[in-house]
């Protein structure tokens, strides 16, 4: 009975305290429960959340269910606040969410907000400025499609580490007050669109740890200010268009372990010292311009692992202790002028040496790739034979040149195309090595690569990329392809010599096509053809309308040593981070060459033999109707060319003459859709020679005595002349029929297209460039009146023959009514010729001509540039029949300021503008004695000599001379000459020939 009580009394207590450890724990619990219901955020943050989301686009926020600061994605939470009740939102993270939206200004409603994290997404739109009222310490935006300028206002935020801006669409010039923010450490701006110098006030950030501005359209140089960025370990200036050379003063920043500089424009330079920096790992000074020798320096730098010298211009032998040979995993010295034999420890510890394209002195026994890990291609002063084989290609045997194709699925398997005419497809699968050359059996073709993908921490890089098919509508020759992180040359050779099509075939396949965060990388590189840049800042994406969509670009190329050269190269350009880190460079999917005028053995007749009577009698047939036909073809031809020929005979022309076959070719037969318009003597085509270049094409009618006469005037004239504001001649064309003169091609037509057409084809030129049209016209004058082995009087003057190339720079063209200006003779009488309202008084009146002609036509057509107003159409009120004649009533009344364009505005100096005015003046003087040269000019309007006194033209004066009754009868009715005795003929052909002015015309409407 006891046992049974005890045991009873044991549960009891085990039950009782079982109780009191429920009640403390409820007790603890409940405490817990109210200090979490205490910790709160504040009802307008919770809000602002919920307009950020919308903003960004942001799916999943329900803050009605949610706790915004309980593990709710995406967002960071400080609960420390008033004796750990409040919280506040610190911190906004959201990466690779693809989130459509724009960046919200609403984030300034988060007062405690420091990080701003919105990496990979699909964000547009501009940064808002009120961001800059906040206290952040990081802005990280990297990976959208931002656009618009950097905002000044992000100056303001001194609480600033990090701004990271990389890979989106922002454009114009830094903010200066970016330099107040002296505390910041790292700036990432690669990617970008950002132009304009790098700011001076940027001196003050000496805490940089990061600088990245690499693939930007920045100008000037490198400053030097930059040895005050002592505490930096990483900079990378690559493809930023900045200039070199490379400051000497970069020795200071002793802290780098890397640096990436390449791609620079601007002069020569020797090799920056950098013995200072130990702690490199990564060295990247590719294409730099740097001339000299090779420095010694880097064999005492324990901790580099990469250098990349190459396309520059170092000459002399490789120092024995050039490097540390046990630390450098990968050295490229492509490209350069090296010589000399390679030193001994090349052939030991580096995984990858690229040697390519250089002039080393080589063993015999060598092959183009040795050890497997050095690229000898093109590396040695020993060229290749006759046949265009390699020399260190020892096996490949070519005793005469006898292919006339090849045809690569780059990065695939072999496979014929079917349905098509360029045959089987050699395989190209070959993946090994950073620094590798590949041929395979009997082909005709071989590739050498250089490159190792940066940052992707893989130091075996796959050199092919590959999709699966049902991801690529077409060809499965797009299924594959291959790629280089910095050059891939593809050689033909054994190949008959002659005209070859070349096709390239490519398709973006390690891009989506949709619109997800990795949509947004950027691939851009050149293509060279036998030496020849053919395609500049190619973007597969752009050129095909989407990523894996196929297209095909084509060329004309001419193979004169047996050998053809196909190069890709990436110049620092594009994305280098997107979809991941290391997608970059050039990419190929495949190549297809074939010379169209080959013509194979029939069936039939090969591998029998011919008696050689019977080849004697084909030949022989051959050459009788051969010689026939060429007889009655050169009796009918010889009578059209004798007239040109004989004129042209005792010219001694240094200009190039085209085949009509080649011209045909540049501008697709004269097809209509490359027509750029119609002019007084024939129309004019845009074409593209055989080696990229553009041309304006004019053709002329043979038929017509004057246009002969003024073809042979303009090929005399010009094809000895040089000058860069002088339109360049290539050359011309005289066959059958053709007369045709090729130019170089000018992107923005005419001066008075320019100035005078209706707005919607009217460009916008600001003073400065107003300032730059009138000097380059005034030099290129100065050239042929004073400069020039020949002196010569252009004759014709006028706005329509002033053209306008890509950077707005003028260029004087049509030399069909040129005269030469004999030193000896005062004046040369002469048939008066030119265009009326720009022709000079005692030219127009009594054929008296000097190089004082054309500076009277200068400056009505600086008077033109002045007012936006064409001088022959001007006639505001009856008294002023020409622009001049108003200009000088202006400046009688006082009122010359009345004479600018309204289109300026108030954007100029009026001091500028007033010596550009007085300087026409002097210019159209009805005196020729006191008209300046063409030289003085020049040098008043640069401001180095002042603008001598004016001597004015009286209005009596001015009148008899410019409104005389029989010039003004002869504008009226366009038909009468100037006088009995002195017969007028306008301008024949002219920039309206050359670059028509056609509104109407498709061409200009939808040109690049």
């Amino acid at each position: 009975m006891m046992e049974v009580i005890g045991g009873s009394s044991s549960v009891h207590h085990g039950c009782m305290l079982y109780f009191y450890v429920s009640v403390v724990l409820l007790i603890i619990g409940c405490g817990f429960f109210d200090l979490a219901l205490s910790q709160r955020l504040p009802d307008v943050e919770v809000k602002a959340l919920t307009e950020i989301a919308k903003t960004l686009g942001k799916q999943g926020w329900d803050f009605a269910k949610l706790d915004p600061c309980n593990a709710t994605e995406g967002i960071n939470c400080t609960c420390t606040f008033s004796g750990n009740t409040v919280c506040h939102v610190t911190g906004i993270v959201l990466n690779e969410q693809s989130l459509p939206g724009t960046l919200p200004p609403e984030l300034v409603k988060l007062p405690y907000l420091q990080v701003i994290n919105l990496d990979r997404n699909y964000l547009n739109g501009s940064i808002p400025l009120v961001w800059g009222s906040m206290k952040l310490v990081t802005i990280s935006l990297f990976g959208n499609q931002l656009s618009g300028q950097l905002p000044e206002e992000i100056g303001n935020i001194t609480t600033l580490k990090n701004l990271v801006l990389e890979t989106n669409q922002l454009s114009g010039h830094l903010p200066k007050k970016l330099g107040d923010i002296v505390g910041i450490n790292r700036i990432l701006l690669s990617s970008n669109n950002f132009t304009g110098e790098v700011p001076q006030t940027f001196y003050k950030l000496t805490n940089l740890t990061t600088f990245r501005i690499s693939d930007n359209q920045f100008t000037g140089k490198i400053p030097g200010f930059i040895k005050n960025w002592t505490n930096l370990t990483r900079l990378e200036i690559q493809a930023s268009g900045l200039e070199g050379p490379i400051p000497s003063d970069i020795f200071a920043l002793e802290k780098l372990s890397t640096l990436r500089i390449s791609d620079l424009n601007g002069e020569n330079g020797p090799f920056p010292p950098l013995g200072n920096l130990k702690r490199l790992n990564i060295l990247i000074l590719r294409s730099c311009n740097i001339n000299g020798t090779l420095p010694t320096y880097f064999g005492s730098m324990e901790r580099l692992k990469s250098l990349d010298l190459s396309f520059n211009k170092l000459s002399g032998e490789i120092p024995n202790n050039f490097i540390n040979p046990s630390a450098v995993f990968f050295l490229y010295l492509t490209g350069n002028l090296l010589t000399g034999p390679l030193p001994s420890w090349m052939l030991g510890k580096v995984k990858s040496i690229d040697l390519s394209y250089n002039n080393f002195t080589l063993e015999n026994s060598w092959g183009c790739q040795l050890n497997r890990t050095i690229n000898l291609f093109g590396s040695s002063s020993i060229r290749n034979n006759s046949n265009g084989v390699p020399k260190c290609l020892k096996t490949l045997v070519c005793d005469q040149p006898d292919r006339h194709a090849f045809n690569i699925n780059c990065g695939g398997e072999s496979f014929r195309m079917n349905g098509s005419n360029d045959g089987n497809y050699d395989a190209d699968q070959s993946a090994e090595g950073s620094s590798n050359f590949y041929h395979h059996g009997t082909n005709n073709w071989a590739l050498s690569t250089t490159g190792d993908f940066m940052d992707n921490d893989d130091d075996g890089d796959s050199l092919i990329a590959g999709i699966p098919k049902s991801s690529l509508s077409g060809s499965e020759l797009y299924m594959t392809a291959r790629k280089s992180p910095l050059s891939l040359t593809y050689y033909g050779f054994c190949l008959i010599n002659g005209n070859y099509t070349v096709n390239l075939h490519f398709a973006e396949i390690e891009f989506p096509n949709d619109k997800s965060q990795d949509s947004l990388g950027r691939r851009v590189f050149d293509v060279y053809i036998q030496g020849k840049l053919k395609l500049k800042d190619y973007d597969i994406v752009k050129e095909a309308g989407g990523a894996r969509q196929a297209v095909t670009r084509t060329f004309n190329e001419s193979v004169t040593s047996n050998s053809l050269e196909i190069r890709f190269y990436w110049a620092g350009k594009g994305t280098q981070r997107i979809p991941d880190a290391g997608i970059y460079g050039p990419l190929v999917s495949a190549i297809s060459v074939l010379n169209p005028d080959f013509v194979p053995l029939p069936s039939s007749t090969r591998g029998k033999n011919i008696s050689v009577g019977a080849v004697a009698g084909i030949v022989v047939g051959a050459l009788c109707i051969f010689f026939l036909a060429g007889a009655l073809w050169w009796k009918v031809y010889l009578g059209r060319r004798n007239a040109i020929d004989k004129e042209l005979r005792g010219l001694d022309l240094n200009t190039n003459s085209f085949t009509l076959r080649q011209i045909k070719a540049a501008t697709n037969n004269f097809a209509a859709e490359n027509k750029i318009g119609e002019g007084g003597f024939g129309p004019v085509y845009k074409g593209y020679l055989l080696d990229g270049t553009i041309i304006a094409v004019k053709q002329l009618s043979a038929k017509s005595k004057q246009g002969n006469r003024e073809f042979i005037n303009e090929i005399g004239m010009i094809s000895g002349l040089r000058h860069p504001n002088l339109a360049k001649l290539y050359g011309c064309c005289i066959e059958r029929n053709q007369l045709l003169l090729i130019y170089e091609y000018m992107e923005n037509n005419c001066l008075s297209r320019a100035l005078f057409e209706e707005e919607k084809v009217q460009l916008k030129l600001d003073w400065p460039t107003r300032q730059k049209i009138c000097i380059g016209i005034a030099r290129g004058l100065t050239y042929l009146h004073e400069e020039s082995r020949l002196k010569i009087v252009h004759r014709d003057i006028k706005g329509t023959n002033v053209l306008l190339d890509k950077d707005l720079n003028p260029k004087i063209s049509d030399f069909g009514l040129a005269k030469l200006d004999e030193e000896d003779d005062t004046h040369i009488s002469t048939r008066i010729a030119g265009t009326r309202g720009y022709m000079a008084p005692e030219y127009a009146l009594r054929g008296y001509l000097t190089d004082k002609a054309d500076v009277y036509s200068f400056g009505v057509v600086a008077l033109e540039i002045v007012s936006g107003k064409s001088n022959i159409t001007y006639r505001a009120k009856q008294e002023c029949f020409y622009l001049l004649d108003w200009a000088l009533i202006l400046q009688e009344n006082g009122n010359l300021m009345e004479l600018v364009d309204p289109k300026l505005e108030s954007e100029f100096e009026e001091e500028e503008v007033l010596r550009m005015i007085n300087i026409a003046f002097m210019c159209t003087h009805t005196s020729p004695i006191l008209r300046p040269k063409m030289s003085s000019v020049v040098s008043m309007l640069e401001s180095r000599t002042p603008v001598g006194e004016f001597i004015s033209n009286s209005r009596s004066e001015s009148s008899n001379d410019l409104n005389f009754k029989p010039v003004r009868d002869h504008h009226y009715s366009q038909t009468l000459s100037i006088s009995k005795d002195t017969p007028f003929s306008e301008s024949s052909t002219s920039a309206t020939d050359l670059y028509p002015l056609i509104n109407e015309s498709e061409y200009w409407i939808n040109r690049d």
